[in-house]
């Protein structure tokens, strides 16, 4: 891997897990477009660049969730009760998105992530206030919830938290406590994306070299490198911000990226 790409992976590596930390996303909402931009200038085959950026992606979760949930339970606000509700439903979403996605062209995959991302964002900054007495479903619910929350995010390469953390905010969990908790949902997210991906791009033809599945690995092992070190950074700032600038800082952060893809998606 030529130096000019390591260093470009640390940068994006640095920025996604300080935004890890921050936002509860994982990172892969940031690390997507970045990396489908850097592996068009490295001239990957085009069919392949969305699908493996993706698959990339949520797989640095599985290192960056652990070191982002590290600092968050060191503060007490991610909610274990509600991370072993969700879990199972997301192992079983998170198997199958990627499954979906290997359906769609890398056009039809990127304007999916624009459009979705771009609604989550709205949905963030409208800041609707919730019925005081709603609260998080019954086991079957949270069973449904997570299923859709791991589907959609191994669909786009997340962490979930576009997703969970406008759910859990809805039901009135507090946006620290959902940023939390959207972290360590991150990793189950993650696992199971990323054996899925391996499975159905084993035999895809015309594979890079480095590349184990849909997985590219030298940009996974920089990445992870980077991220896990910042993403502690990232909850501490979370913590000291006022809800609404959270808020805002997450949806704009949203918006941009859905501009790109949708760059990507119509060019």
């Amino acid at each position: 891997m030529e130096f000019n790409l390591i260093v470009a992976f640390l940068a994006m590596g640095a920025a996604t897990g300080f935004a890890a930390g921050l936002l509860g996303v994982g990172g892969g909402m940031l690390l997507v477009p970045f990396m489908t931009m850097m592996l068009t200038l490295y001239h990957f085959p085009v069919e392949l660049i969305v699908h493996m950026a993706i698959a990339t992606s949520l797989s640095t979760i599985m290192f960056t969730s652990l070191s982002s949930v590290r600092a968050h339970h060191s503060r007490g606000a991610v909610l274990w009760p509600v991370v072993k509700l969700l879990a199972p439903g997301i192992l079983i979403g998170s198997w199958i998105g990627p499954w979906i996605g290997t359906q769609l062209n890398s056009s039809g995959l990127a304007l999916f992530f624009a459009v979705f991302v771009g609604l989550s964002a709205t949905q963030m900054l409208l800041d609707k206030k919730p019925a005081a007495t709603r609260e998080l479903p019954q086991s079957a619910g949270m069973l449904a919830a997570g299923s859709v929350i791991g589907v959609l995010s191994g669909l786009v390469g997340a962490g979930g938290g576009f997703v969970s953390v406008p759910f859990m905010t809805w039901c009135n969990v507090k946006i620290h406590n959902a940023v939390a908790t959207s972290a360590a949902l991150g990793f189950p997210i993650a696992l199971a994306g990323t054996l899925s991906n391996i499975y159905f791009g084993w035999n895809i033809p015309d594979l890079p070299p480095g590349a184990l599945g849909y997985i590219y690995l030298p940009a996974l092992l920089v990445v992870s490198l980077a991220s896990v070190t910042t993403a502690p950074l990232g909850a501490k700032v979370a913590h000291a911000l006022p809800v609404k600038s959270l808020k805002k800082v997450f949806a704009i952060i949203l918006y941009l990226l859905a501009a790109y893809m949708l760059y990507k998606a119509l060019r």
